[in-house]
């Protein structure tokens, strides 16, 4: 089986540098299923083409595979010699390991650009069909040209077979690059070679990190990846969810790859409902809409995960302090790289504060701000601290208004998977680490409780399509502390 990797960069041999591997040698990497062989077909500063050419030995792959119990000629007669898949992922992720990971001494500037990018594979298995490959690609900025391959060009009547000749086009970070293909050759194929254990997740999560948990076919492809196996990817959504926002609330399981799913992941967004606007984006705007309304200035956005609303807040001059906080240091790290804390321009930089901390316990850098964000985070938070954390924010903190949203748990009957989960008896919580979600008479019962405890006025609003029936996906409450409040 065979991979090329071309650039037109000039000189296009900085391609050697950035593979770590030299243009003028070829080199050879034994694996337990056979040979991988890096060459250069052609090294010119015009062009430079990086081949790698996986010879598979069908009597090893057999006797160190997963199914050694089994003497089937399947064994030993399959298209794993030729066709893409695991096992050239596989040999792709170790022979280009440090290119992987976005390392060269020699050209640092390099492998953190964007260069011209075209990758060949002349034989890919794809479930799917060449629509998958697009689906799967172009979302990821490459022009994809997938062509089936006749199952036999002198009988054309007997139609195409399941493989592909797949070309790549587009401007990439070349460890980009090579993760994406890393994930997504298995994912294309259904299959893998190999037992599928819990350290899969890590894999993925490593691979994918930066570009999976925004992908629209995130759901599609973390199934696949992970073998339809309902714990693994009930775990990936739940790691997928802290490094993009409301990736977990966009995940749908897709009918055509897993009838049976039952909605381990979270609740399907809004825009696969229609081609509306995604239920996130709205809920963001919403918030921003309601901060404009109350003349805020300075907010803290208590639970801020990855930095999104810190972001939109930052782009508009007028709130002049914003703070992000978050329990976990995680976070507050993939906020700063959203933020590009490390080239913020200093004018930026000065109306920013991020720091760690519990929502549950009393801490005086939470006071002083016209206005708090509480966007899906109480859900997240045990009932029973749920009194702790409405002391430290409305009696301790103490803003002059306080914007909660949380999920609307009558509204998870219009996404089939959480139907179906609620009618087989159950729980049907849109994210596995949601704690309790709430209809709207207990939003508004809680809604009271606090505004009248803490001296605030309340009204409640509905974020999305406000169904007739079941009400809004989501539901936000505005308090304003009262002059009287205590």
């Amino acid at each position: 089986m065979l991979l090329t990797i071309s650039t037109t960069l000039r000189p296009a041999t900085d391609l050697g540098f950035l593979l770590h591997k030299h243009p003028d040698r070829v080199q050879e990497f034994g694996r337990s299923f056979g040979t991988a062989r890096v060459f250069y077909p052609e090294a010119t500063a015009e062009r430079c083409t990086a081949a790698l050419l996986l010879e598979i030995d069908p009597v090893r792959l057999a006797r160190t595979g997963r199914n050694l119990a089994d003497t089937s000629l399947a064994q030993y007669v399959n298209d794993r010699p030729y066709a893409a898949s695991s096992l050239l992922a596989v040999a792709l992720g170790d022979v280009f390991r440090t290119a992987r990971l976005g390392r060269c001494d020699a050209r640092p500037d390099l492998a953190a650009a964007r260069i011209p990018l075209e990758i060949g594979i002349p034989a890919l298995p794809c479930t799917g069909g060449p629509e998958i490959a697009h689906r799967v690609f172009a979302p990821l900025g490459w022009a994809v040209d997938a062509r089936p391959i006749p199952l036999d060009e002198r009988f054309p009547e007997w139609g195409d077979s399941r493989y592909l000749r797949l070309r790549l086009r587009g401007e990439l970070r070349l460890a980009d690059a090579l993760n994406q293909l890393y994930v997504l050759l298995p994912v294309l194929d259904s299959a893998k070679h190999y037992w599928i254990a819990p350290d899969e997740v890590d894999k993925l999560i490593r691979a994918g990190g930066g570009w999976l948990a925004t992908h629209p076919e995130r759901a599609l492809i973390t199934r696949r990846y992970l073998g339809r196996r309902a714990d693994l990817a009930r775990e990936a959504f739940a790691r997928l969810a802290e490094l993009g926002d409301d990736v977990a609330e966009s995940l749908e399981p897709p009918v055509e790859e897993d009838p049976a799913a039952t909605g381990d992941e979270a609740a399907a967004a809004e825009e696969e409902r229609g081609g509306c606007t995604p239920l996130s984006t709205l809920r963001h705007e919403a918030v921003l809409a309601t901060l404009e309304e109350t003349g805020a200035r300075s907010v803290i956005d208590l639970g801020c995960g990855s930095g999104r609303l810190l972001a939109e807040l930052l782009d508009r001059p007028h709130f002049t302090k914003v703070t992000g906080v978050d329990v976990s240091a995680h976070a507050l790290g993939l906020a700063a790289r959203r933020l590009r804390l490390d080239r913020m321009p200093e004018p930026r930089r000065a109306r920013l504060r991020l720091f760690q901390a519990a929502l549950t316990y009393t801490d005086p850098r939470f006071a002083g701000y016209d206005a708090a964000v509480l966007m899906e985070v109480i859900e997240h938070v045990d009932p029973p601290r749920l009194a702790a954390l409405e002391k430290v924010v409305f009696g301790t903190a103490r803003p002059g208004h306080v914007i909660v949203t949380t999920p609307n748990a009558e509204y998870n009957v219009r996404y089939p998977g959480l139907r179906e989960r609620s009618a087989s008896g159950r729980p049907a919580l849109r994210h596995p680490d949601h704690r309790f979600e709430w209809d709207r008479r207990e939003f508004a019962g809680w809604t009271a409780h606090v505004a009248s405890r803490y001296g605030y006025r309340a009204v409640i609003r509905p974020v999305g399509d406000d169904d007739p029936e079941v009400g809004p996906p989501t539901q936000m409450a505005i308090f304003t502390r009262t002059e009287g409040g205590r």
